[in-house]
């Protein structure tokens, strides 16, 4: 159950209240109308009257005016109202929102028994107050669009999204003075900390320039983008370029929260930072650079003491094997033996039990000695605090999912082909996500709102394969078919690719980022290009789609002579094509 469950309307209704005002201020405030317009929470005229409004100020305006309709016309409402706003995806929009959620969920609001009497007649009210629209009737339900596989992926750190074990401090409302009490609920004599108020617990306002964002805590000390500024996140240093304050070359002195310098709250012990490194890579002499140069801002974070566990301690991702079965443990997802499903196979996501499962079985079988990392069992992982296993009480989303969360589980947190999350399509055959477009082909909105299952296009090929090609080709004639017979094998084969450029080493147009590119390439190619002409259907025969993508490899060996690192990657992906297109149309040679 919910802690807000055990609310009762009136509370919730009060809280309301008190947060119209703040909720009226928040920037940008479309998609929360959207979200509301959607539950059919308010009229459709009421939505467009302020989605068209161009000021601010009237902006602000119009959504008070709407949640002080809210208040008055559908008080009946108010548990669907936040059920609603409290969506994760909305609440990675409106840090608002989630400071009030924190709020009411942690008990630093403190209800009262009733609500003062409004100074202010139901009459002169109505007189200051325009009403957004003249006659309410024939009031029309908005139709939900149902996206089943569209989630917002945003995976965080267990604690990120921790909630009270008990909902105690909200079961009996207390009888408080009138005032809204968002002070520390500090005991008589103790310290005035407030980077210890419960309003705090989870992120703090900041401030660079005149840039404001808010940084979440638990992001920080694992050194993730921990910093968000309307849907987009950032790390401290590239917080501090967004800002325009490249030059200070120091984030902890240039970011601050209410007038306080991040560096003096990590020093003071209010903040824990992992170690970040700079923002922008470059290789002077790479066609397709991933990046080896040392920045700047490197260099500064090196001078910096922090301590360090071990040289495994900023890896996120560790390859394991238990007996003949290998896969790839996920530490932000890893919770314990039972729980949590951490390490990803070819065709699952599985908990390390469930892992262990897997393989051969062996005689007093553990997870903690029998899974391998490195030839080391994971025990060692865990004693040296690489993993941290979760209290058996803890009631994050991971020690106890809830049905959205159980259906996340079985696929990745991020996308196939690009390796960034946001709003992904999960398949339902295989663990693979994708943007819809970074899928090939793309995947349309009337799929999303289709209740069917879905399935990939590595799904789709591998299930159909057995029977595509039963005699074997010539590559001859391979090159000279019309690639609309086969668009799958084609789509396959650059997904494959794509996948596969773990770096993104290849993905994008290399003049964008190479100045002497030009000299030395006469036509460039990558593998964004290919996919975007295989989507447009400009590809009349297989062999022009081929020699596209082997124009990457000979571009790549022709930049890269003198640079060997990169030369052995284009190799690399030159091999897995050629292997994969060989097997792909069963060609013999």
């Amino acid at each position: 159950m919910e802690p807000m469950d055990w609310l009762k309307n009136e509370e919730l209704l009060r809280f309301f209240h008190c947060k119209k005002t703040e909720m009226s201020c928040m920037e940008n405030p479309h998609t929360f109308l959207s979200q509301l317009r959607d539950h059919d929470l308010i009229q459709e005229d009421r939505y467009k009257k302020v989605s068209r409004m161009k000021s601010k100020d009237n902006i602000r305006k119009g959504l008070y005016d709407i949640l002080d309709w809210l208040e008055r016309e559908r008080s009946q409402s108010v548990r669907k109202f936040w059920s609603c706003v409290f969506k994760e995806t909305i609440l990675n929009q409106y840090p608002t929102l989630r400071l009030l959620r924190n709020s009411l969920m942690d008990g630093s609001f403190h209800f009262e028994e009733q609500l003062p009497e409004r100074v202010e007649t139901e009459e002169s009210d109505e007189g200051k107050r325009k009403e957004l629209s003249e006659g309410e009737e024939g009031e029309e339900k908005q139709e939900t669009s149902v996206k089943k596989k569209r989630k917002l992926r945003s995976r965080s750190v267990c604690v990120d999204e921790e909630e009270p074990a008990g909902p105690s401090a909200q079961m009996t409302p207390r009888k408080r003075s009138k005032k809204i009490c968002f002070s520390s609920p500090l005991k008589k004599g103790g310290e005035n900390n407030i980077w210890r108020w419960p309003i705090y617990k989870f992120q703090l306002p900041v401030t660079c320039g005149d840039q404001k964002g808010t940084l979440n805590r638990y992001r920080l000390a694992k050194g993730e983008k921990c910093i968000v500024v309307g849907r987009e996140w950032f790390t401290p240093n590239e917080f501090e370029k967004f800002a325009g304050r490249e030059s200070s070359k120091n984030w902890k002195l240039s970011i601050r929260c209410m007038d306080t310098t991040l560096g003096q709250l990590i020093k003071e012990g209010h903040l824990t930072a992992a170690k970040y490194k700079g923002g922008c890579k470059r290789a002077k002499k790479s066609l397709f650079p991933s990046g080896h140069s040392t920045t700047d801002e490197e260099e500064e974070e090196r001078t910096e003491q922090q301590p360090k566990t071990s040289h495994d301690s900023g890896r996120k991702v560790f390859r394991v094997t238990c007996g003949a079965v290998a896969g790839t443990l996920h530490e932000k997802r890893f919770v314990s033996g039972t729980r949590g499903k951490s390490i990803r196979t070819e065709t699952s996501w599985m908990t390390p039990v469930e892992f262990l499962e897997v393989a051969p079985r062996q005689t007093n079988a553990s997870w903690r000695k029998d899974i391998k990392y490195d030839g080391e069992p994971l025990s060692v992982l865990i004693e040296r605090n690489i993993l941290e296993i979760h209290l058996l009480m803890c009631n994050c989303r991971l020690c106890k999912p809830g049905g959205e969360d159980l259906e996340s589980e079985k696929n990745d947190d991020e996308c196939c082909i690009c390796k960034k999350e946001g709003e992904l399509v999960m398949c339902d055959h295989c663990p693979r996500s994708f943007h819809q477009k970074c899928h090939l082909p793309h995947v349309e909105d009337a799929i999303l709102r289709d209740n069917g299952k879905w399935m990939c296009t590595f799904c789709i090929f591998g299930t159909s394969r057995g029977y595509l090609y039963s005699e074997e080709l010539e590559r001859k004639a391979t090159m000279s078919c019309q690639i609309s017979k086969h668009m799958l094998q084609c789509q396959y084969l650059l997904l494959c690719l794509c996948s596969a450029d773990e770096e993104q080493t290849f993905a994008a147009n290399p003049c964008l980022y190479l100045n002497d590119n030009s000299a030395v390439i006469q036509t460039p190619m990558w593998l964004g290009h290919i996919a975007d002409k295989l989507q447009k259907n400009l590809y009349q025969t297989v062999g022009e789609f081929v020699t596209d993508v082997q124009l990457i490899f000979s571009n790549c060996a022709s930049y890269n002579r003198d640079n060997a690192e990169f030369l052995a990657m284009g190799n690399r992906l030159k091999e897995l094509f050629d292997r994969e297109f060989k097997s792909v149309f069963n060609i013999s040679e």
